[in-house]
């Protein structure tokens, strides 16, 4: 009972703080603290629970009631480098990071 979701345009440390608040939690009190989360980014880790909760309940007939979230996985995904110019024909590096979430629910 996996979802994941690849190259998401937010740096890892930001998905993180989210990640944190709702690991090992059941999955319905987890989807009600997304979905009211004044976080600008809680909707991805939202959209990607909600998969895995799809997957669990027509893959594999569980019930709502009884997933809980065993790991959200953060990782570092490709890093789009650009570049700000600066005087004397110099550049500056812009580090626009992408991140990797994945999300596994287990049975209580």
């Amino acid at each position: 009972m996996k979802a994941n979701v690849t190259n998401v345009r937010i740096s890892p440390k930001k998905l993180n703080v989210i990640a944190y608040i709702v690991r090992g939690m059941d999955v319905k009190n987890a989807l009600d603290t997304l979905r009211f989360m004044p976080k600008k980014w809680a909707d991805i880790i939202y959209k990607v629970v909600a998969s895995a909760v799809a997957n669990a309940t027509h893959n594999d007939a569980q019930e709502l009631a009884n997933l809980t979230i065993s790991s959200i996985v953060v990782n570092k995904g490709l890093v789009y480098r650009r570049h700000n110019p600066i005087s004397r024909g110099r550049a500056h590096a812009i580090l626009k990071r992408t991140s990797h979430v994945n999300v596994e629910l287990a049975v209580k």
